[in-house]
């Protein structure tokens, strides 16, 4: 079963001779493919589900299905906190910009984004409260004042720690849709 949300589109890989090489711009989509501690991580909460699930057979085959039903739910939010994990990142459509976290999804139209910037700063790793230096891509919007400006993407964070290229592409990516959809 294909996951559209788990891989970034493999056009945008094989265009370089344009930015946006999308034939549906209303879609929305992620412009880069998950990195492999979000990757990770998310499989780890799967494998775990699967254990549960298997727990939650054993006590209803016991004849409490009760207790089951309880296990059974912890699983099913196993699974949807492991999915909801791969779904969170930046993504991007002819409407906005939409950066999708664990528990909350803020979308911001292309008429509220003034830019979006690559700059050095201290960023978190992981998004633990430790900080180091690394880049990070920040949104200017229109309404917002100089405090206001949301860091989209970070070095440091779970899709692009150790991986600068791969920031780079998606920090460009982004700036690309950006700049296209300011203008008009």
């Amino acid at each position: 079963m294909p996951l559209p949300f788990l891989t970034a589109d493999r056009a945008f890989e094989a265009a370089e001779d344009y930015a946006l090489p999308f034939d549906d711009r209303d879609r929305w989509r992620r412009p880069y493919r998950p990195g492999p501690w979000r990757v990770g991580v998310a499989a780890i909460s799967l494998l775990l589900a699967s254990y549960v699930l298997f727990a939650a057979v054993i006590i209803a085959l016991t004849g409490s299905v009760s207790e089951a039903g309880v296990v059974l739910g912890i699983a099913v939010l196993i699974i949807i906190g492991a999915l909801r994990l791969l779904r969170m990142g930046v993504w991007v459509s002819a409407r906005g910009l939409r950066q999708v976290g664990f528990l909350l999804t803020r979308t911001v139209p292309w008429e509220r984004v003034v830019a979006v910037r690559t700059v050095q700063q201290p960023v978190r790793w992981l998004g633990l409260p430790r900080t180091v230096q690394g880049q990070a891509l920040t949104l200017v919007r229109r309404d917002g004042g100089a405090a206001d400006r949301p860091v989209l993407l970070t070095t440091h964070n779970a899709d692009f720690l150790a991986r600068h290229g791969a920031f780079d592409r998606a920090a460009d990516a982004v700036e690309a849709w950006a700049d296209e959809h300011h203008g008009s």
